[in-house]
């Protein structure tokens, strides 16, 4: 098989969050990664950015190309995949060019700001176009196993299912200021879009389809407190972007599940209260019911590994309870962060013709936030 030919946009000398360093290089620049995939180029806000990102990544590579414009890098025969990791409202300008040209998108979760330019961005990959969206959370192993287990009938079919979650940022009341457009709706980028919809995705994931949706949410701290390097507040600002949603719905037709199954999710920014357990989901069947917990992040997948979660099965015939273990595979432990493990497994699966997540799955869920923060 050829090279896949990589380029990758927004891998900064500087950046103020560093997804594309510790979430695609990881894999990528690893013996397994190198065998089929070669990066050749890197776009950022300028060619001189782009450079200093080359120089500090790839000392001893001479042949990358540095780019500052989405036109130039287009233009590049020598790029077949193209990974877009910068802030939420530049994805769409970044590479939509690039996606015009016949390159393969591979797009950071959200896909776009909001739903007119994720269906742009659609449009132009087309029905039969490939496409990769970073949604990369529902192949984590915990996920995959309840679906499983699920799909296996160990619960027999779903009637319900509950998530309470708290997260999205470290805390309540304060942002550092590299995340100022977190207080931005407009943006596209903020603690439900990222934090809320990454797990509502992987809870779909499992369970199908969630449809009936209805919505609660508040902004329940309306002025956000920036705090520098050393955690001082350094100035505050007001936010149109809620910090607290309810909802439910119910699950579409599906052989796993009950018709009219429920799905409720509780989701609130920050810490919960102290000592308890910052995720919590429950799937509920007629002859047993599932319980994740995870004490320290709602981010599975992301900054937590699956040994760091509570995993059970409820027998309701033998009332007993089964601690459940789910694993990486041993050759995505060969990179430290959570997120890099998923997001290799994204690559292996792109590389082997198996389903990833596409444009088209991005503009589902970006419709149903925008319905849900309606």
């Amino acid at each position: 098989m050829a090279i896949i030919r990589v380029a990758i946009v927004g891998l900064s000398a500087n950046a103020k969050t560093a997804w594309a360093a510790v979430g695609h290089l990881p894999y990528l620049l690893s013996a397994r990664g190198r065998k089929n995939f070669k990066i050749t180029a890197l776009l950022n806000s300028s060619t001189e950015a782009a450079q200093k990102a080359i120089e500090k990544y790839f000392p001893d590579d001479t042949g990358i190309k540095a780019y500052g414009n989405p036109e130039d890098l287009a233009a590049d025969p020598e790029v077949d995949l193209v990974v877009t990791s910068t802030r939420v409202d530049t994805h769409y300008s970044a590479t939509l060019p690039s996606i015009k040209a016949g390159k393969v998108p591979y797009i950071e979760w959200p896909l776009a700001q909001d739903v007119k330019h994720a269906e742009e961005l659609q449009d132009a990959v087309g029905a039969n176009g490939k496409s990769i969206v970073g949604l990369q959370g529902r192949y984590v192993p915990l996920f995959e196993k309840v679906k499983a287990l699920i799909d296996e009938g160990k619960i027999g079919k779903v009637l319900s299912s509950e998530l309470r979650a708290f997260g999205g940022t470290v805390d309540r009341e304060t942002l550092t200021n590299k995340l100022d457009y977190f207080t931005d709706r407009s943006i596209g980028g903020n603690p439900i879009t990222i934090g809320f919809a990454h797990l509502f995705d992987q809870v779909q994931s499992v369970l199908g389809d969630v449809s009936d949706i209805r919505s609660i949410a508040q902004i329940q701290r309306p002025v956000v407190k920036f705090i520098d390097d050393k955690g001082a507040v350094v100035r505050s600002e007001p936010t149109n972007v809620p910090d607290l949603l309810h909802l439910s719905g119910r699950l579409a037709d599906n052989a796993t599940a009950v018709p009219d199954a429920t799905v409720s999710v509780y989701f609130r920014r920050g810490q919960p209260f102290k000592g308890q357990d910052a995720f919590t989901w429950s799937v509920n069947g007629e002859k047993g019911e599932i319980r994740l917990t995870a004490r320290n992040t709602t981010f599975l997948g992301g900054q937590q590994d699956p040994g760091e979660v509570h995993f059970q099965v409820h027998d309701h015939v033998t009332d007993e309870l089964e601690d459940i273990t789910a694993e990486w595979r041993d050759w995505q432990n060969e990179y430290d962060y959570a997120a890099a493990k998923a997001i290799a497994d994204v690559y292996e699966r792109y590389l082997n013709n198996e389903p990833v997540p596409t444009f088209a799955e991005a503009v589902e869920l970006h419709r149903k936030l925008e319905q849900i923060l309606q």
